[in-house]
């Protein structure tokens, strides 16, 4: 603290940077993802090409946040960095949309997921998955409001027992053994090497998303202790650590159900470990999801915040949403705020309707946050940037690499629902007159 001012608290560890970063991605892509992959591609090469290669895609994200969070170690990830590459505009519509529905939405899905399986696994009536949802967000929102340290061991306990319950699939599938796949149709096989690269590209769109979300360590640098040494080590190690469990979880995945009986699966994890160990394993993968669900939930509420109180303090938000609490130097109000919007978010429904506007537009702040490497080089080159030690491996052609991607996703996300983009794109266009709000209507 300095001249009285309440700042954050570096108090997190490269242990609790990493669980963060494997918390941000693995949430129930994994669990469900695969049989699109598989439906996409139609043969066990293309399907394990495809999610290797969103692996990659995945790492070299990871080491370009790595550098930029070590030139900007400071709450607001992506905030921070569009704003001093681009300007103020589109760093703020990065966190209007980000509080509008792209983390909100994401965490009201979630609670509701994690409450489907949780009433499921209780023998619950289904008139309990709302109320059970609301107080999910609400329990993880009051353990974040109490300090980073809570939140955190709360995001290492559920990242922990997710990564146990991927081991268990994966041990389960891979020892498998007389396991006859379920009868179903063949999927299409692309006839030609130019069909398998157009499979192999329609399969990333859900590989790519499957894989995202290391970028909420970056938001919360402001609480990692050492940061420039600690978070691109997180990043990395964090990134590395779901790849490998990603590509184990799909052999798991076509050595008990096959090609066929992956893409015809609705929720593979469900039927490998019940085919594997019977009704047992149907309900211990259940219990599985549940706390997946529970930790990405907790994580979402964890990172959100930092971005919202940076906007704030910048003068583009609600000035109020700026201050910390005195004594938890948590961004209290703005955890109150988002907590309230994704409570209101789950009773409306309207969450999965908006989530499907605005997902393009992930992508799109992924391939703008990468682009601020080279605004950040250019200043170091003139002399206004300090040079740090931390460097993005393959620049400048891997930062380059990775925007084209991001750009296809977007791309392929428009070109399969363009009402939707159009939808989208105006949520995230009305951010604009927001910014001049507030921007007018200062502290």
């Amino acid at each position: 603290m300095s001249s009285g001012r309440i700042t954050y608290e570096r108090r997190l560890s490269l242990f609790d940077g990493t669980m963060v970063v494997v918390g941000g991605i693995i949430g129930a892509g994994i669990f469900l993802n695969p049989s699109i992959v598989a439906q996409r591609t139609g043969t066990p090469g293309l399907i394990l090409l495809a999610w290797g290669a969103g692996g990659v895609v995945a790492l070299i994200g990871a080491v370009c946040f790595g550098e930029l969070g070590a030139r900007r170690p400071l709450a607001g990830g992506s905030y921070v960095y569009l704003r001093d590459a681009f300007g103020p505009v589109p760093a703020f519509l990065y966190g209007w949309t980000y509080l509008l529905v792209v983390n909100t939405g994401g965490i009201a899905a979630v609670a509701v997921t994690f409450a489907s399986y949780a009433c499921s696994l209780f023998a619950w009536p289904d008139r309990a998955i709302a109320p059970a949802a609301v107080a999910a967000i609400a329990l993880l929102s009051g353990i974040n409001y109490r300090g980073i340290r809570p939140g955190s061991v709360t995001v290492n306990i559920f990242s922990l027992l997710r990564l146990l319950a991927l081991a268990g699939l994966i041990g389960a599938g891979l020892l498998a053994a007389g396991v006859t796949p379920p009868a179903a149709a063949a999927p299409a096989v692309p006839g030609s090497w130019l069909g398998a690269v157009a499979a192999l590209g329609m399969a990333l769109i859900p590989v790519l998303f499957a894989y995202g979300g290391w970028q909420h360590a970056n938001h919360i640098a402001g609480e990692i202790r050492a940061p420039e040494r600690n978070l691109p080590r997180a990043l990395l190690i964090g990134v590395t650590i779901v790849v490998s469990v990603y590509m184990l979880a799909n052999i798991a995945y076509l050595q008990v159900l096959g090609v066929a009986g992956l893409a015809a699966s609705s929720a593979p994890a469900s039927d490998t470990m019940r085919l594997v160990l019977g009704p047992v394993g149907g309900r211990l993968i259940a219990a599985g999801i549940a706390c997946s669900t529970f930790g990405f939930l907790g994580m979402a509420i964890l990172a959100g915040p930092r971005i919202y109180q940076a906007m704030a303090e910048d003068g583009a938000f609600m000035p109020w949403a700026a201050r910390l609490h005195h004594r938890f130097r948590t961004p209290a109000r703005a955890i109150l705020f988002q907590a309230g919007w994704a409570i209101l978010l789950t009773l409306s429904g309207t969450y999965a309707q908006l989530l499907d506007y605005v997902v393009f537009g992930d992508w799109i702040f992924f391939g703008l946050t990468v682009l601020t490497l080279y605004s950040y080089r250019r200043r170091e080159k003139a002399g206004l940037e300090d040079r740090t030690p931390v460097r993005a491996a393959g620049y400048p052609v891997l930062p380059v690499f990775f925007v084209l991607v991001a750009a296809f996703a977007v791309a392929s996300s428009v070109w399969s629902n363009p009402v939707n983009a159009l939808l989208g794109t105006a949520l995230i266009v009305g951010g604009v007159p927001a910014y001049y709000f507030w921007r007018r209507n200062p502290r």
